[in-house]
């Protein structure tokens, strides 16, 4: 049953035990290690952690992205109950776009810089849907309009270059959602923009998603950005989930440290000018050299010896709320 609304429609997403690794010249690298989720219908799926926690190769290993020979994706990914993993790149061409897409990072790399940003959106178009020059330019126009792009016929002449950031980014949400999605994964979307334009993108892909009731994962460093904009949180470190909540409750009641030192860092607006930011003492692991307990642990103020020998588990500790960590903090 999902927990979230009480319904026992089969999931849009369900993820388990999924792992990617990459052979390097340092030996193996663990980017994900054993996640699994569950996403359904019309909920947006909020995952957070510090640079080098493995959020973007999660993302990635779902949509079945990662092509590098060295790379090595195991588990199981299910999307509207099919599974992914042993499709072949043709199939998987199938499920790009038509069932799932992905908004990157960085809009002006995603883009082509040689084509308009009008043939941009119809070549998909016209190859998913098998739509008509015409048919397809009229949509096309739609789109860039539903975006929130300004005289869109003008717009859709432009090479990527001559657009602002903010107005690139709305272009690479409107490619990710021309043929219907079922599935819409976020990466960092609103990195290097303004606060004021970061605050426009998220509640359009807020409101494209309630539109057209899509499951939608949001991926950030940034716990303000999911806050209010999410169902559930799933905290990473080191390729594993440390915590996982409904989105209120982790901000209410999150019980593992590094959580607390990812709320502790979000500068508040109640702090005098030039406040000092907190920062978590120490780097993110070697992942390639990871200790042999908790990965936390040698940057956590709370470990014991138990912590540096012994791996824990990610742990139901309520309904809804799980939890990997021996010496959880007190609830608040």
């Amino acid at each position: 049953m999902n927990r979230l609304n009480g319904s026992t429609e089969a999931p849009l997403l369900e993820v388990t035990d999924l792992r990617t690794t990459f052979e390097t010249r340092h030996g193996l690298l663990t980017a994900v290690d054993g996640v699994s989720l569950r996403l359904d219908r019309g909920t947006t799926y909020g995952i957070v952690g510090e640079s080098g926690s493995g959020k973007t190769v999660l993302a990635r290993s779902i949509l079945r992205l990662i092509t590098a020979r060295s790379a090595e994706t195991t588990g199981s990914i299910k999307l509207q109950g099919r599974e992914l993993v042993d499709l072949s790149p043709r199939q998987l061409r199938d499920v790009w776009g038509v069932q799932a897409a992905m908004v990157f990072q960085d809009p002006m790399t995603s883009l082509n810089a040689t084509m308009r940003i009008g043939a941009q959106i119809t070549e998909g178009l016209r190859h998913h849907l098998d739509l008509g020059r015409t048919e397809a330019e009229k949509t096309m126009l739609a789109l860039l309009k539903s975006v929130g792009i300004p005289e869109p016929e003008r717009r859709a002449r432009a090479y990527p270059h001559q657009l602002s950031g903010g107005m690139r980014q709305r272009v690479t949400i409107a490619i990710a959602l021309a043929c219907g999605p079922r599935l819409l994964v976020a990466d960092e979307p609103t990195t290097a923009l303004d606060v004021t334009v970061q605050r426009q993108i998220l509640e359009l892909l807020a409101r494209q998603g309630r539109e057209r009731a899509m499951g939608m994962i949001l991926i950030t460093h940034d716990l303000g950005v999911v806050a209010g904009r999410t169902d559930v949180i799933a905290v990473m470190y080191a390729g594993r989930v440390v915590e996982r909540a409904p989105t209120r409750v982790l901000f209410r009641q999150h019980r593992h440290p590094y959580t607390r030192g990812l709320m502790q860092s979000i500068p508040r607006l109640a702090q005098p000018s030039h406040t000092r930011l907190q920062a978590i003492p120490g780097r993110p692991p070697d992942l390639t050299a990871l200790p042999a307990g908790c990965p936390f642990a040698p940057r956590c103020a709370r470990a014991t010896d138990r912590c540096r020998e012994e791996q824990p588990a990610l742990t139901e500790i309520e309904p809804g709320h799980e939890l990997a960590c021996f010496n959880p903090l007190e609830a608040a």
